[in-house]
């Protein structure tokens, strides 16, 4: 599998030829497995641990790979990917985790930003003992999101963190050793460490408080440390999320840094707002002001259904959404975004990472 290319908005930095990724500037890794919202989050694993025999601790989110899904049943909605899935298996997925792992322990390291190794390209890449996925989130029980078969692939000891009604579903498979509902996240991100989480990593549900079980637009925080206790976070939010909501990560104490908002650009409606676009992102953004913000869960997938017949979805641009933010601006009194920190792209620091592609999170 060759890498794909990477779009972005010209004001991004251009990736530089094997960055050093190795102790002490080892960053957080981030691979886009499928053209949907698959991700593979790789942490680096702090040097206060000795006795870790790998570099990075691996968290793979919302795992959907290959074959259909369907909700409710498959005359109201069945859906496959458009396109094949850079990973077919969990498999691959752990082929990829030992490459990732031989190669950034290479002197220099030989990681490339934008790039994914082939599930096939290292068979020399040493094994971890154990498994090799340390974590699994599911962010809904969706079967976009908490995908059976997929999950089913992955070994019984991975602890999974998953959304209220997904972590009861899969508990009901009797197939996973620890199923654990994400903790709502209540202002100090080390709260949310859980065992068996190593205490430098902590995973919770950023949501309103009266949400309901869906928690529909509602994000998963993945916070970390290298060290100390502010520390930064992966904020991911396949439908999005009220800008209101996300406001308590901003005040966090102690203090953590957006390192990367996974939040798409497509408005989708069915009846009711299902995924709230460009528009909403650019809102968030403002508010957490990522070091990255990235696009997840825009595929157009190829299916049918009832609810393809009154599926609306509206595809806008960055460019399209800052007008209509500004627009928004001067009718409410606000002003001119002239001037602003948001007044061009080149502040959104916005990136696309295609389907089998690895983004160095510096």
């Amino acid at each position: 599998m060759a890498p794909t290319a990477t779009k972005e908005n010209e004001s991004t930095p251009q990736p530089q030829s094997k960055p050093h990724v190795g102790t002490p500037t080892r960053r957080p890794l981030l691979a886009h497995l499928n053209a949907d919202t698959t991700w593979l989050l790789s942490l680096p694993i702090p040097s206060s641990e000795p006795t870790s025999i790998h570099l990075y601790y691996h968290v793979l989110i919302d795992p959907w790979l290959r074959g259909g899904q369907s909700d409710v049943a498959r005359f109201f909605s069945q859906q496959w990917h458009a396109t094949p899935s850079a990973c077919q298996s969990i498999e691959d997925v752990e082929s990829i985790i030992r490459s990732i792992e031989a190669v950034a322990a290479e002197d220099p390291p030989g990681l490339v930003d934008g790039e994914l190794l082939s599930p096939k390209q290292d068979p020399h890449a040493p094994n971890k003992n154990g498994n090799y996925i340390d974590a699994v989130v599911v962010s809904h029980e969706f079967t976009d999101h908490m995908h059976k078969d997929t999950l089913m692939e992955i070994p019984p000891q991975v602890p999974i963190f998953a959304s209220t009604k997904a972590a009861d579903i899969i508990r009901g498979w009797k197939r996973f050793d620890t199923v654990l509902e994400i903790p709502r996240f209540e202002g100090d991100w080390r709260k949310s460490s859980i065992s068996p989480l190593p205490e430098w990593l902590g995973i919770s549900r950023v949501a309103y408080a009266g949400a309901d079980m869906l928690y529909y637009h509602s994000a998963v925080m993945i916070a970390f440390s290298s060290g100390g206790v502010e520390g930064e976070a992966v904020i991911y939010t396949p439908h999005g999320i009220s800008p209101d909501d996300v406001a308590p990560v901003a005040a966090a104490e102690p203090k953590l840094r957006t390192l990367a908002l996974l939040h798409g650009l497509q408005d989708i409606q069915l009846g009711a707002q299902l995924n709230m676009g460009a528009h909403n992102g650019l809102k968030v953004q403002r508010l957490l002001r990522a070091r990255y913000w990235i696009g997840t869960h825009d595929e157009v997938k190829t299916g049918g259904g009832i609810v393809s017949w009154f599926l609306n979805r509206k595809m806008f641009s960055l460019p399209e959404a800052i007008e209509r933010e500004k627009v928004e601006r001067e009718a409410d009194g606000r002003g001119s975004m002239k001037g602003t920190e948001f007044d061009s792209l080149a502040d959104l620091r916005f990136r696309e990472v295609e389907n089998g592609q690895l983004v160095i999170l510096e």
